[in-house]
Protein backbone atom coordinates (compact mmCIF):
# COMPACT_ATOMS: atom_id res chain seq x y z
CA UNK A 1 0.00 0.00 0.00
CA UNK A 2 1.27 3.20 -0.93
CA UNK A 3 1.15 6.02 1.81
CA UNK A 4 0.73 9.72 1.93
CA UNK A 5 1.66 12.46 5.20
CA UNK A 6 -1.24 14.56 5.64
CA UNK A 7 1.03 18.11 5.72
CA UNK A 8 4.35 18.59 7.50
CA UNK A 9 2.52 17.69 11.05
CA UNK A 10 -0.27 15.29 10.56
CA UNK A 11 0.24 11.24 10.35
CA UNK A 12 1.78 9.12 7.79
CA UNK A 13 -1.56 7.07 6.04
CA UNK A 14 -2.48 4.93 3.36
CA UNK A 15 -2.98 6.74 -0.09
CA UNK A 16 -6.46 6.05 0.26
CA UNK A 17 -8.42 6.08 2.87
CA UNK A 18 -11.98 4.23 3.76
CA UNK A 19 -14.99 6.56 3.99
CA UNK A 20 -17.60 4.61 6.34
CA UNK A 21 -20.60 6.89 6.28
CA UNK A 22 -22.50 4.89 3.51
CA UNK A 23 -22.02 1.82 5.52
CA UNK A 24 -25.12 2.82 7.81
CA UNK A 25 -29.16 3.12 6.97
CA UNK A 26 -30.15 7.16 6.41
CA UNK A 27 -28.34 8.12 3.31
CA UNK A 28 -27.46 5.85 0.52
CA UNK A 29 -30.21 3.04 1.20
CA UNK A 30 -30.93 -0.13 3.22
CA UNK A 31 -26.79 -1.04 4.25
CA UNK A 32 -25.72 -4.93 5.01
CA UNK A 33 -23.79 -5.03 8.41
CA UNK A 34 -21.61 -7.83 7.86
CA UNK A 35 -20.90 -6.87 4.50
CA UNK A 36 -19.73 -3.34 5.76
CA UNK A 37 -17.55 -5.17 8.21
CA UNK A 38 -16.14 -7.60 5.46
CA UNK A 39 -15.50 -4.40 3.28
CA UNK A 40 -13.72 -3.06 6.62
CA UNK A 41 -11.57 -5.76 7.48
CA UNK A 42 -11.11 -6.71 3.70
CA UNK A 43 -9.70 -2.72 3.32
CA UNK A 44 -7.40 -3.38 6.53
CA UNK A 45 -6.22 -6.19 4.75
CA UNK A 46 -5.47 -4.84 1.82
CA UNK A 47 -3.22 -1.78 3.33
CA UNK A 48 -5.71 0.96 3.89
CA UNK A 49 -5.13 2.65 7.42
CA UNK A 50 -7.10 5.70 7.53
CA UNK A 51 -10.80 5.23 8.44
CA UNK A 52 -13.07 8.15 8.25
CA UNK A 53 -16.40 8.12 10.31
CA UNK A 54 -18.84 10.66 12.26
CA UNK A 55 -20.41 10.38 15.35
CA UNK A 56 -23.66 11.78 14.18
CA UNK A 57 -23.63 9.19 11.20
CA UNK A 58 -26.88 7.49 11.84
CA UNK A 59 -26.94 8.93 15.21
CA UNK A 60 -23.57 6.75 16.41
CA UNK A 61 -24.81 3.65 14.47
CA UNK A 62 -21.31 4.10 12.32
CA UNK A 63 -18.93 4.03 15.32
CA UNK A 64 -20.85 1.29 16.75
CA UNK A 65 -20.48 -0.70 13.89
CA UNK A 66 -16.76 0.67 13.46
CA UNK A 67 -16.12 -0.44 17.06
CA UNK A 68 -17.55 -3.65 16.45
CA UNK A 69 -15.29 -4.38 13.21
CA UNK A 70 -12.04 -3.25 14.28
CA UNK A 71 -12.42 -5.14 18.18
CA UNK A 72 -9.89 -7.96 17.17
CA UNK A 73 -7.44 -5.44 14.79
CA UNK A 74 -4.46 -4.59 16.44
CA UNK A 75 -4.81 -0.29 17.50
CA UNK A 76 -1.53 0.53 15.68
CA UNK A 77 -2.79 -0.41 12.58
CA UNK A 78 -5.65 1.66 11.94
CA UNK A 79 -5.83 5.85 12.36
CA UNK A 80 -9.41 6.72 13.10
CA UNK A 81 -10.55 10.52 11.48
CA UNK A 82 -13.42 11.28 13.61
CA UNK A 83 -16.20 14.73 12.56
CA UNK A 84 -18.04 16.09 15.66
CA UNK A 85 -21.10 18.52 16.69
CA UNK A 86 -23.47 17.98 14.16
CA UNK A 87 -27.05 18.31 15.85
CA UNK A 88 -29.98 15.92 14.74
CA UNK A 89 -33.51 15.39 16.11
CA UNK A 90 -36.07 12.45 15.76
CA UNK A 91 -36.94 12.42 11.84
CA UNK A 92 -33.58 13.42 10.51
CA UNK A 93 -33.64 16.66 11.05
CA UNK A 94 -30.25 18.94 11.27
CA UNK A 95 -30.19 20.73 13.98
CA UNK A 96 -26.64 22.90 13.68
CA UNK A 97 -23.94 22.50 15.14
CA UNK A 98 -22.17 22.53 18.74
CA UNK A 99 -18.63 22.98 18.71
CA UNK A 100 -18.12 24.70 22.49
CA UNK A 101 -15.15 23.03 24.34
CA UNK A 102 -17.82 21.38 26.95
CA UNK A 103 -19.74 19.82 24.03
CA UNK A 104 -16.99 18.17 22.04
CA UNK A 105 -15.43 17.05 25.09
CA UNK A 106 -18.43 15.15 25.69
CA UNK A 107 -19.11 13.81 22.20
CA UNK A 108 -15.38 12.91 22.25
CA UNK A 109 -15.82 10.35 25.73
CA UNK A 110 -19.26 8.86 23.67
CA UNK A 111 -17.16 8.23 20.56
CA UNK A 112 -14.28 6.73 22.28
CA UNK A 113 -17.24 4.24 24.09
CA UNK A 114 -18.28 3.57 20.84
CA UNK A 115 -15.23 2.63 18.83
CA UNK A 116 -14.17 1.13 21.72
CA UNK A 117 -10.22 2.92 21.26
CA UNK A 118 -8.97 5.14 24.34
CA UNK A 119 -7.15 7.80 21.64
CA UNK A 120 -8.93 9.56 18.15
CA UNK A 121 -6.34 10.28 15.53
CA UNK A 122 -7.76 13.04 14.21
CA UNK A 123 -10.55 14.82 15.32
CA UNK A 124 -12.33 17.52 13.72
CA UNK A 125 -15.50 19.79 14.06
CA UNK A 126 -17.87 18.91 11.22
CA UNK A 127 -18.54 22.20 10.38
CA UNK A 128 -18.24 25.85 11.53
CA UNK A 129 -20.17 26.90 14.79
CA UNK A 130 -20.72 31.23 13.95
CA UNK A 131 -21.44 30.61 17.97
CA UNK A 132 -17.84 30.08 18.79
CA UNK A 133 -14.67 31.30 17.93
CA UNK A 134 -12.42 28.38 16.00
CA UNK A 135 -10.01 29.68 18.87
CA UNK A 136 -12.03 28.16 21.53
CA UNK A 137 -12.81 25.07 19.65
CA UNK A 138 -9.06 24.21 18.67
CA UNK A 139 -7.86 25.24 22.20
CA UNK A 140 -10.05 22.51 23.53
CA UNK A 141 -9.16 20.02 21.32
CA UNK A 142 -5.28 21.10 22.20
CA UNK A 143 -6.22 20.07 25.61
CA UNK A 144 -7.52 16.42 24.42
CA UNK A 145 -4.01 16.36 22.57
CA UNK A 146 -2.09 17.31 25.67
CA UNK A 147 -4.12 14.50 27.61
CA UNK A 148 -3.86 11.58 25.18
CA UNK A 149 -7.41 11.17 24.43
CA UNK A 150 -6.56 12.99 20.16
CA UNK A 151 -3.90 12.89 18.09
CA UNK A 152 -4.28 15.55 15.83
CA UNK A 153 -6.29 18.17 15.04
CA UNK A 154 -8.18 18.45 11.88
CA UNK A 155 -10.82 20.61 10.04
CA UNK A 156 -14.25 20.05 7.97
CA UNK A 157 -15.48 22.53 5.42
CA UNK A 158 -14.21 25.56 6.56
CA UNK A 159 -12.58 28.98 4.70
CA UNK A 160 -8.80 29.81 4.36
CA UNK A 161 -9.68 32.32 7.23
CA UNK A 162 -10.86 30.21 9.97
CA UNK A 163 -7.78 27.61 9.05
CA UNK A 164 -5.21 30.30 9.39
CA UNK A 165 -6.58 31.33 12.83
CA UNK A 166 -7.10 27.69 13.81
CA UNK A 167 -3.59 27.24 12.71
CA UNK A 168 -2.23 29.43 14.78
CA UNK A 169 -3.50 28.26 18.03
CA UNK A 170 -2.48 24.26 17.10
CA UNK A 171 -1.17 23.23 14.13
CA UNK A 172 -3.97 21.62 11.60
CA UNK A 173 -3.02 18.10 9.95
CA UNK A 174 -5.73 18.54 7.40
CA UNK A 175 -8.84 19.63 5.82
CA UNK A 176 -11.57 17.22 5.10
CA UNK A 177 -13.43 18.88 2.13
CA UNK A 178 -15.43 18.00 -0.86
CA UNK A 179 -12.93 17.74 -3.56
CA UNK A 180 -13.49 15.87 -7.22
CA UNK A 181 -13.82 16.49 -10.36
CA UNK A 182 -17.26 17.69 -10.16
CA UNK A 183 -16.60 19.68 -7.39
CA UNK A 184 -13.76 21.95 -7.31
CA UNK A 185 -14.63 25.19 -4.99
CA UNK A 186 -11.78 24.12 -3.39
CA UNK A 187 -9.08 25.46 -5.75
CA UNK A 188 -8.99 28.94 -5.63
CA UNK A 189 -8.39 30.08 -2.41
CA UNK A 190 -8.23 26.87 -0.08
CA UNK A 191 -6.19 24.60 -0.97
CA UNK A 192 -2.95 27.20 -1.88
CA UNK A 193 -3.74 27.98 1.69
CA UNK A 194 -2.78 24.34 2.82
CA UNK A 195 0.27 24.39 0.70
CA UNK A 196 1.60 27.55 2.20
CA UNK A 197 0.79 25.73 6.13
CA UNK A 198 1.86 22.84 5.44
CA UNK A 199 -1.69 21.06 5.77
CA UNK A 200 -3.13 18.18 4.11
CA UNK A 201 -6.31 17.18 2.70
CA UNK A 202 -8.06 14.50 3.21
CA UNK A 203 -10.72 14.74 -0.12
CA UNK A 204 -14.43 13.16 0.82
CA UNK A 205 -16.78 13.32 -2.97
CA UNK A 206 -14.32 11.45 -4.93
CA UNK A 207 -16.53 9.73 -6.44
CA UNK A 208 -19.42 12.52 -5.90
CA UNK A 209 -21.76 10.07 -3.89
CA UNK A 210 -22.17 7.35 -6.29
CA UNK A 211 -22.15 9.78 -9.30
CA UNK A 212 -18.63 9.29 -10.92
CA UNK A 213 -18.46 5.76 -10.20
CA UNK A 214 -20.42 4.34 -13.10
CA UNK A 215 -23.12 2.32 -10.94
CA UNK A 216 -26.14 5.38 -10.29
CA UNK A 217 -28.77 5.20 -12.53
CA UNK A 218 -31.54 7.67 -12.02
CA UNK A 219 -34.95 7.01 -11.39
CA UNK A 220 -37.15 6.15 -8.33
CA UNK A 221 -35.28 6.48 -5.54
CA UNK A 222 -34.42 3.40 -3.16
CA UNK A 223 -35.68 3.54 0.30
CA UNK A 224 -33.60 5.61 2.56
CA UNK A 225 -31.95 6.62 -0.44
CA UNK A 226 -31.61 10.56 0.03
CA UNK A 227 -29.59 11.62 -2.90
CA UNK A 228 -32.83 12.82 -5.12
CA UNK A 229 -32.74 15.49 -2.65
CA UNK A 230 -29.53 16.94 -3.43
CA UNK A 231 -29.39 19.06 -6.55
CA UNK A 232 -26.96 17.38 -8.83
CA UNK A 233 -29.08 14.76 -8.65
CA UNK A 234 -32.42 16.52 -9.78
CA UNK A 235 -34.76 16.03 -12.71
CA UNK A 236 -32.63 19.12 -14.97
CA UNK A 237 -29.41 18.58 -13.52
CA UNK A 238 -28.98 14.46 -13.14
CA UNK A 239 -29.13 14.34 -16.95
CA UNK A 240 -26.74 16.72 -18.00
CA UNK A 241 -24.15 15.41 -14.69
CA UNK A 242 -24.62 11.85 -16.29
CA UNK A 243 -23.26 13.25 -19.84
CA UNK A 244 -20.21 14.58 -17.94
CA UNK A 245 -19.79 11.19 -16.35
CA UNK A 246 -19.98 9.64 -19.96
CA UNK A 247 -17.28 12.01 -20.92
CA UNK A 248 -15.00 10.72 -18.38
CA UNK A 249 -15.92 7.51 -19.35
CA UNK A 250 -14.57 7.84 -22.43
CA UNK A 251 -11.21 9.39 -20.93
CA UNK A 252 -11.15 5.99 -18.82
CA UNK A 253 -11.29 3.46 -21.27
CA UNK A 254 -9.27 5.20 -23.92
CA UNK A 255 -6.61 5.04 -20.66
CA UNK A 256 -7.68 1.30 -19.35
CA UNK A 257 -9.15 1.95 -16.53
CA UNK A 258 -12.31 2.50 -14.67
CA UNK A 259 -14.52 5.85 -14.37
CA UNK A 260 -13.74 5.40 -10.86
CA UNK A 261 -10.65 4.62 -10.69
CA UNK A 262 -9.82 7.80 -12.83
CA UNK A 263 -11.46 9.71 -10.83
CA UNK A 264 -9.63 8.76 -7.78
CA UNK A 265 -6.36 9.08 -9.48
CA UNK A 266 -7.40 12.38 -10.81
CA UNK A 267 -7.87 13.60 -6.66
CA UNK A 268 -4.53 12.12 -6.10
CA UNK A 269 -2.85 13.90 -8.73
CA UNK A 270 -3.49 17.24 -7.23
CA UNK A 271 -1.13 16.76 -4.30
CA UNK A 272 0.76 14.40 -2.59
CA UNK A 273 -0.54 15.96 0.91
CA UNK A 274 -4.65 14.85 -0.70
CA UNK A 275 -5.57 11.87 0.09
CA UNK A 276 -8.46 10.72 -1.17
CA UNK A 277 -11.46 8.98 0.72
CA UNK A 278 -13.49 6.76 -1.17
CA UNK A 279 -16.89 6.30 0.42
CA UNK A 280 -17.23 2.44 -0.12
CA UNK A 281 -19.91 -0.04 1.05
CA UNK A 282 -18.72 -3.47 -0.81
CA UNK A 283 -15.69 -5.68 -1.30
CA UNK A 284 -16.81 -5.39 -4.50
CA UNK A 285 -16.25 -1.36 -4.73
CA UNK A 286 -13.31 -1.72 -3.03
CA UNK A 287 -11.71 -4.15 -5.01
CA UNK A 288 -12.48 -1.40 -8.02
CA UNK A 289 -11.40 1.49 -6.13
CA UNK A 290 -7.38 -0.32 -5.01
CA UNK A 291 -6.14 -0.39 -8.47
CA UNK A 292 -6.65 3.40 -9.00
CA UNK A 293 -3.20 3.91 -6.79
CA UNK A 294 -1.78 3.01 -9.53
CA UNK A 295 -3.36 5.00 -12.22
CA UNK A 296 -0.44 7.81 -12.29
CA UNK A 297 -1.97 10.25 -14.84
CA UNK A 298 0.20 12.32 -17.52
CA UNK A 299 -0.21 15.70 -18.41
CA UNK A 300 -2.21 14.61 -21.60
CA UNK A 301 -4.37 12.73 -19.34
CA UNK A 302 -5.28 15.60 -16.88
CA UNK A 303 -5.53 18.03 -20.45
CA UNK A 304 -8.30 15.07 -21.55
CA UNK A 305 -9.97 14.98 -18.06
CA UNK A 306 -10.31 18.92 -17.85
CA UNK A 307 -11.76 19.11 -21.70
CA UNK A 308 -13.90 16.20 -20.59
CA UNK A 309 -15.61 17.71 -17.72
CA UNK A 310 -14.18 21.34 -17.59
CA UNK A 311 -13.88 23.11 -13.77
CA UNK A 312 -17.45 24.40 -13.11
CA UNK A 313 -19.37 22.22 -15.43
CA UNK A 314 -21.65 20.11 -12.97
CA UNK A 315 -25.11 21.55 -12.75
CA UNK A 316 -26.66 21.85 -9.27
CA UNK A 317 -25.07 22.76 -6.01
CA UNK A 318 -23.53 19.69 -4.09
CA UNK A 319 -26.03 19.71 -1.38
CA UNK A 320 -29.34 21.25 -0.89
CA UNK A 321 -29.69 25.40 -0.04
CA UNK A 322 -29.93 24.73 3.65
CA UNK A 323 -27.17 23.02 3.81
CA UNK A 324 -24.48 25.08 1.59
CA UNK A 325 -25.56 27.82 3.84
CA UNK A 326 -23.39 25.88 6.15
CA UNK A 327 -20.63 25.89 3.81
CA UNK A 328 -17.51 28.38 3.78
CA UNK A 329 -16.62 26.86 0.15
CA UNK A 330 -18.45 26.25 -2.94
CA UNK A 331 -18.93 23.95 -5.46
Amino acid sequence: MQTRTLGTTGPTVSALGLGAMGMSNGVYGPSDRAESIATVHAALDAGVTLIDTGDFYASGHNEMLLGEALRDRPRDSYLLSVKFGALMSPGGLPGGQDNRPVALKNFLLYSLNRLGVDHIDIYRPARLDPAVPIEDTVGAIKELIDAGYVRHLGLSEVGADTIRRAHAVHPVADLQVEYSVLSRGVEAEVLPVLRELGIGMTAYGVLGRGLIGGHYTPGEPRPGDNRHRMPRFAEGNIEHNLALVDALRRVAEARGCTVAQLAIAWVAAQDPAVVPLAGIRTRTRLAEALPALDVHLTPDDLTAIAEAVPAGAARGDRYPTAMMSTLAIGN
